[in-house]
C-alpha cells in the first residue's frame, strides 16, 4: 500500500489571507468548541447555493442528522460577540489607511425587509422599489450601516462594513435593542469609531463621514459630531442658510447674519464657477463647480459649514443623451489662524462624494447575492445578532479580497462580447472562494458522473443533491 504523503499543499493566496483574518478574529468566540462550530458555518455561507438558512447550511455540511440547536444557539444565546467583530473588522482595515489621510467612512440607513408583523424589531417602513409618487409599505427591520471605504484607484472604492447598529422605531415590535432614530444611531456608530482609532493611537486621523440629506437635515446630528470629524453631507436645495454673525460689541451676540441666498439659487449665477477633471470608476468626468461661505445654517449657529453647489448636465456627449440633476453639498469648516477654511481641496471632497454610492452597491450585494435576512432566527436577541453575523462574514470575505487583489487586480473574466470590467465583482469574489476551497486536497467536491443506468441512479441523485447544496469532506 502506498504511503499517504505528508507534505502540506500551500494554500491559494485568497485563502491564506481570509484564515490569517480569521485567526485574527479568534476573540470573536469565547470558547473553541463555539469557535470551531461558527468557522464551520461560516465556511458554510461561501459553499451554500441555495437559501442561506442555519438548516440549509448544516446541509451543505453533511450534518443531516445532527442535533441543529447548537448551532441556533450561536445568536440565541449571543455567542458570537457582535462588538469584538467591529473591532476586528476596524483593525483589519488601518494597515490599508495611512494615519496622515482621512479615515473614509459612510453612514446610511438599510432595511432587512422581514414577512411576520411579529417578528422583533421589525415595523412597517416605506417598501422599496415603490413610485414615488405612491410609495408603499412593508415590514422590515431597520439598522445603520457604518462601512470603511477603501482608498480610491482608478476612480474605484469599495465599501466594506465595519457594523450594523439596529435603529429600530419608537412603534417597532419589542426587541432587546433600544428604540432610536436613525441619526441618533449614526452618532452612536461614530463615536464607536472615534473612541477606537484614538486607542489605536490615531487620535490626530480625522473621520470623513459621507452622508445623505436623511442625516444632513437632523440638526442634533451635527451637534452631536464627536470631535475630529468632518461630515459631508448632501442637502436640499431650498436649505436655509445665514453668514457669520458680527459683533458690534453692543447688546447680546447675535447667532445668525444676514440670510444668504439658498442653495438652488446659486445655480442662476453665469461667474464664479469653476472645472475640474475626476475619475470616476474608471472613467472621465468633467465637474462644474462653485464653494461659497463659509455660513451657518439654521439651527446651528456654531458649527461653520460651506457650500458646494454642482451643476447638472443635460446634454449629449458621444451620440447619447447624459443628464444628471445638480447637486448641493454642505461640509464642514475647520478654523485655522481665526479664519474658516474647507477641510481638504475640493477634488477630494468631490471624489469621495461620488464613492458614497458604494454603499448601495454594498446593500444589493449583500441582500440578493448574500442573503441578508434570510435564517429563520425569532429569538428576541437571534433576531438582531443573525443580521450583524451575515454582515460580518461578507465584511471578512470582501476585505480578504481586497487585501489579496486591492481594487482592480483581481482575476478577470473576458468574453469574446465583454472587454472584462475594470474592478473585480462579488459575484467573481465567490467563484474565486469556491474554486480555491475545492482544489484544496483534503476537501474534496462531491461529483460523480451519472454513468449509463438511468434507472437505477439512487445513490447518484443522492450525491449530486450534497453536491448541489454544498461539498462533502472525502
Amino acid at each position: 500500500m502506498a504511503k499517504r504523503s505528508t507534505k502540506s499543499t500551500p494554500l491559494p493566496p485568497l485563502l491564506h489571507q481570509l484564515f490569517s483574518l480569521l485567526a485574527a478574529q479568534r476573540g470573536v468566540f469565547s470558547q473553541e468548541r463555539t469557535f470551531r462550530r461558527g468557522l464551520a458555518l461560516f465556511l458554510a455561507e461561501l459553499l451554500t447555493f441555495a437559501r442561506h438558512t442555519v438548516t440549509q447550511q448544516l446541509l451543505t455540511l453533511g450534518l443531516t442528522d445532527a442535533d441543529w440547536s447548537a448551532w441556533y444557539r450561536l445568536f440565541s444565546r449571543a455567542r458570537f460577540d457582535v462588538a469584538q467583530a467591529r473591532h476586528g473588522l476596524l483593525q483589519a482595515t488601518l494597515p490599508c489607511n495611512e494615519a496622515t489621510t482621512p479615515y473614509v467612512v459612510g453612514i446610511d440607513g438599510v432595511v432587512v425587509p422581514r414577512s411576520s408583523r411579529k417578528f422583533p424589531g421589525s415595523s412597517w417602513l416605506k417598501a422599496l422599489g415603490t413610485a414615488p409618487f405612491k410609495p408603499g409599505l412593508r415590514r422590515a427591520q431597520r439598522f445603520l450601516n457604518l462601512s470603511w471605504l477603501a482608498p480610491v484607484a482608478n476612480g474605484f472604492s469599495r465599501a466594506i462594513p465595519l457594523g450594523w447598529w439596529p435603529a429600530f422605531p419608537a412603534k417597532a415590535v419589542a426587541s432587546l435593542a433600544p428604540t432610536c432614530k436613525d441619526w441618533e444611531a449614526g452618532l452612536a456608530a461614530l463615536g464607536w469609531l472615534r473612541d477606537q482609532l484614538d486607542q489605536a493611537g490615531r487620535e490626530q486621523q480625522v473621520i470623513l463621514a459621507l452622508v445623505d440629506g436623511g442625516f444632513e437635515k437632523a440638526v442634533a446630528f451635527w451637534q452631536g459630531l464627536p470631535q475630529r470629524v468632518v461630515l459631508l453631507g448632501r442637502t436640499a436645495r431650498n436649505r436655509a442658510l445665514f453668514a457669520l454673525p458680527t459683533y458690534s460689541g453692543q447688546g447680546r451676540p447675535p447667532f445668525y447674519g444676514a440670510a444668504v441666498r439658498h442653495p438652488g439659487e446659486w445655480l442662476a449665477e453665469k461667474t464664479g464657477w469653476h472645472t475640474i477633471p475626476l475619475t470616476v470608476r474608471g472613467h472621465p468626468r468633467e465637474s462644474t463647480y462653485r464653494v461659497e461661505g463659509p455660513f451657518v445654517r439654521d439651527g446651528l449657529p456654531e458649527q461653520p459649514v460651506f457650500l458646494i453647489v454642482v451643476k447638472g448636465i443635460d446634454r449629449r456627449i458621444r451620440g447619447r443623451r447624459v443628464r444628471r440633476d445638480p447637486v448641493f453639498y454642505l461640509v464642514s469648516a475647520l478654523q485655522q489662524a481665526e479664519a474658516w477654511v474647507l477641510p481638504y481641496p475640493v477634488e477630494v471632497l468631490l471624489t469621495w462624494a461620488w464613492q458614497r454610492w458604494e454603499l448601495e452597491v454594498q446593500h444589493r450585494e449583500i441582500k440578493t447575492g448574500f442573503g441578508l435576512g434570510e435564517k429563520q432566527c425569532w429569538h428576541p436577541t437571534a433576531a438582531v445578532v443573525s443580521v450583524q453575523w451575515s454582515v460580518w462574514v461578507y465584511g471578512v470575505l470582501v476585505l480578504a479580497g481586497y487585501q489579496t487583489w486591492g481594487l482592480l487586480d483581481g482575476p478577470r473574466r473576458v468574453e469574446r462580447w465583454w472587454p472584462g470590467s475594470q474592478r473585480w465583482s462579488l459575484n467573481t469574489l465567490w467563484r474565486a472562494y469556491r474554486a480555491a476551497v475545492w482544489q484544496i486536497p483534503d476537501f474534496q467536491a462531491l461529483w460523480r458522473g451519472s454513468g449509463d443506468n438511468w434507472v437505477k441512479k439512487e445513490t447518484w441523485i443522492t450525491g449530486m443533491w450534497n453536491a448541489v447544496l454544498g461539498a462533502a469532506r472525502g
